[in-house]
């Protein structure tokens, strides 16, 4: 088994996107070193769900009016200035189970056989063999917790327990993945787990608007607890909103209906608020990483209760840029320049490599490799950051590979994909059903066409020679169930017996 391999190309004859700026002009070397040997820096991961890219403050494409409450999160605006804002940032796919398979083991998540969204009747889960963030972390002396939605596999050994965390306190799956959704009277009750048994039950929405408050304090009381124990600590804040059913607390709720997703995010502006501030409290923050991002685009379906891609096309379920592209800040004081705006391009996989980079740890055992890739020097901006990947590539269900960029350029793989073909999303909580269309083959140039408008495929053929020689070097690998190929490196999810 084998990671994807390098075709020879080099990323440099590519033009490529322009790294960083830094308070309006170029980042300086001088805040670029990052030691090679320094105190254990703490982690706190914030990871939305079905969060747009156009839902954070200055994510929104040129010519693309910005939501209303992008200009009332000064939390997150924060994060920009503190730190790094990263706008061309991916999730490995965009769909809930598989997203966090990536964010957790640097793997893309078909390579350990997580697809899709895992539903309560799921049988599969994480694999006991692959190693977690949090198992390798708490290898070099972290503590560890998670609050918030786990969504690897609710069994037993499919728990966070058993995969690197001393604390869980969260659900198991999706929100909505409980009897009034789906009106699945088969499905259990959604369960609040206390480690590895549930705590309590969320049975209504007056429930679900107590869980983004609930799971922000629990993340701030660990980050204090652990600072004054003067151990370093991993904190993975994984909040089930704005997915929906959306719910926002009573201190947040709106007037009027149609406002509740905004009211959601400034919710979750304050949770990042709260963070900080525990940070603070603490005297940790100048030695801790704080990273926000989400794990895929915007449910479109929803409309007024969904997010904003931000100019760029499709959302959720989709692998165009709205389905896979992100917000992320990443702020770490003396190795992250404040202020930094980056359209250098890094991927979820990335995060495990890059802190195993940091804190020594040791390389992944050659029969289980990762796909990540140090991100170090894209993330403090150097002059000489490229791209993580020579090419990144973009999964969805069953194993179809449907996408493949790089540099400025991105590959889209003729398939079927879902869209609302025009239609205006639901309203209120109501559901617009989306189409399947046919998409063909297609090359953007994400430079001169962020929102994929424009076939260029004819223009430049040795363009296309090079992604195509990506494209069978990841069937070979990891397969791809479109044109039928299994892939020698992939490998199985943990199985119930």
């Amino acid at each position: 088994m084998r990671s994807i391999p390098a075709c020879g190309f080099l990323l440099t004859a590519l033009p490529v996107l322009a790294s960083c700026v830094v308070n309006g002009g170029a980042a300086r070397e001088r805040t670029l070193e990052i030691p090679e040997k320094s105190a254990l820096p703490n982690l706190v991961v914030v990871y939305c769900d079905d969060m747009g890219w156009g839902d954070a403050p200055g994510f929104a494409l040129a010519g693309s009016e910005p939501p209303a409450y992008t200009r009332e999160m000064p939390n997150l605006a924060r994060l920009a200035r503190e730190g790094a804002t990263f706008r061309h940032y991916y999730s490995a796919q965009p769909v809930c189970s598989a997203s966090r398979a990536a964010l957790l083991t640097g793997c893309y998540p078909n390579r350990i056989g997580i697809h899709g969204a895992l539903f309560p009747d799921a049988k599969i889960g994480i694999s006991p063999d692959e190693r977690t963030l949090a198992e390798m972390l708490r290898d070099k002396g972290y503590a560890t917790m998670i609050a918030g939605k786990w969504h690897l596999g609710h069994r037993d050994e499919f728990n966070p327990i058993r995969h690197g965390f001393d604390e869980y306190y969260g659900i198991p799956y999706s929100n909505d993945m409980w009897p009034a959704r789906f009106n699945r009277k088969d499905f259990p009750e959604l369960p609040l787990m206390e480690g590895l048994a549930p705590a309590e039950f969320v049975r209504t929405m007056d429930d679900q608007a107590q869980l983004t408050g609930r799971f922000t304090r629990r993340v701030c009381d660990f980050v204090r607890r652990e600072a004054a124990a003067n151990r370093p600590f991993f904190a993975y804040l994984a909040h089930p909103q704005p997915h929906a059913p959306i719910a926002a607390s009573p201190a947040f709720a709106p007037a009027e209906r149609r406002a509740l997703y905004g009211a959601v995010m400034r919710e979750i502006d304050w949770s990042v608020g709260e963070v900080l501030r525990a940070l603070d409290d603490a005297g940790a923050a100048s030695n801790t990483i704080v990273v926000f991002t989400s794990d895929n685009g915007p449910w479109l379906s929803y409309g007024s209760d969904a997010g904003s891609s931000g100019g760029l096309r499709e959302g959720k379920g989709t692998t165009f840029e709205g389905g896979v592209r992100e917000p992320c800040f990443v702020r770490w004081p003396g190795h992250v320049p404040a202020g930094a705006v980056s359209d250098v391009p890094w991927m979820s996989i990335d995060l495990f490599a890059t802190m195993a980079a940091i804190v020594g740890a040791p390389p992944p055992a050659a029969e289980r490799p990762i796909d990540g890739r140090d991100a170090r020097r894209v993330w403090a901006c150097a002059p000489d950051a490229h791209p993580t990947h020579e090419a990144f590539l973009f999964y969805y269900h069953t194993n179809r590979l449907e996408g493949v960029r790089m540099g400025r350029w991105k590959l889209s793989l003729p398939r079927r994909s879902r869209t609302l073909d025009g239609k205006q999303g639901g309203v209120d909580g109501g559901e617009t059903p989306y189409v399947e269309k046919e998409v063909p083959l297609a090359l953007f140039d994400l430079e001169r066409d962020p929102a994929e408008t424009t076939d260029v495929s004819a223009a430049h053929p040795e363009v296309m020679a090079e992604l195509m020689r990506h494209v069978e070097a990841a069937r070979a690998d990891l397969g791809d169930a479109l044109v039928k190929r299994s892939g020698a490196g992939r490998r199985e999810p943990g199985r119930v017996p």
